[in-house]
């Protein structure tokens, strides 16, 4: 069942203006309730301006969001509810901190929807415990924590927000291999454990593959591919004349399956590689 949808959605920058653009046009997709999606696409390829459109942050020039089936934009007035369902986590989300405590900066966003102090807290807690973020951490200002320390505060606080479907854009951008590597395992882990919907933009095929159950691919303004992850990644092509590449491991599988290989041309991760090349390694061992 889809949670959101769009429906012959467009946007365009400055309409009527010789600066007019369009970066987002006729893009007709179904997410699916509890799925994490990934979304990948070059710059400019409307990416950003779909998910911002996602959670009502942008106004379609023409067309629809629907979430559970009902256009966001039907009452305007009432959009705000939709962000709270809906919630966004941008990329540097670390430059939106600003209260005195960590903790008071994740609560901010449940006490905007109405909640009382002590749920809100109840609410910061869980969230900061799903990013791994320390207790003694949380009485800190958001200032004296490490890059991926603030990373992972900004995250909570809209995961404090309980929101159906979560829009993670450029989550890892700037950080280190093994603080990605952390942050993209509790971001999987969040997802495991509350079900709920999560978008992932990233420019990592890396990331993606590794995390995402299906891609959307943004090609022009225009949703160009919206399939399994695997079946994407195998049309690396495709891809290539998109501008994107496929994950590193995965072009290497694909050139030993050209020199004749027996292995999978849609593998994803280092340790799917080696199931697949360790038996023939050994077969051609006892051949000798």
């Amino acid at each position: 069942m889809a949670i959101l949808e769009t429906k012959d959605l467009t946007y365009r920058y400055s309409p009527g203006t010789p600066f007019a653009k369009t970066a987002v046009e006729q893009v007709n997709i179904q997410v699916e309730q509890g799925e994490f999606l990934g979304v990948i696409g070059h710059t400019g390829s409307g990416k950003s301006t779909l998910i911002q459109m996602l959670n009502g942050l942008l106004r379609p020039t023409s067309g629809q969001v629907l979430l559970d089936g009902a256009d966001i934009w039907a009452e305007p007035k009432k959009i705000r509810q939709v962000r709270f369902r809906v919630g966004m986590v941008f990329q540097y989300p670390e430059y939106q901190l600003f209260e005195e405590t960590v903790l008071k900066d994740i609560m901010f966003g449940p006490k905007n929807m109405g909640l009382n102090d002590q749920e809100a807290e109840e609410r910061a807690r869980e969230a900061a415990h799903f990013t791994g973020l320390k207790e003694e951490l949380l009485e800190k200002s958001p200032f004296e924590l490490s890059g991926g320390e603030k990373r992972r505060a900004a995250i909570a606080g809209v995961i404090a927000m309980d929101p159906d479907v979560l829009i993670l854009d450029e989550p890892t951008a700037g950080l280190d291999p093994r603080g990605r590597d952390v942050l993209l395992a509790q971001i999987t882990q969040y997802h495991k454990t509350r079900g709920n919907t999560v978008l992932l933009v990233s420019h990592s095929m890396e990331d993606i593959g590794r995390t995402a159950d299906r891609i959307l691919v943004m090609n022009g303004g225009h949703a160009a591919i919206l399939d399994a992850t695997k079946a994407v990644f195998a049309r690396g092509p495709e891809l290539e004349a998109m501008g994107l590449r496929v994950p590193q491991i995965t072009k290497i599988v694909q050139e030993l399956g050209k020199m004749g290989l027996p292995v999978d041309p849609s593998t994803l991760t280092v340790d799917d590689a080696l199931h697949q090349l360790i038996p023939l390694l050994k077969r051609k061992e006892e051949l000798r």
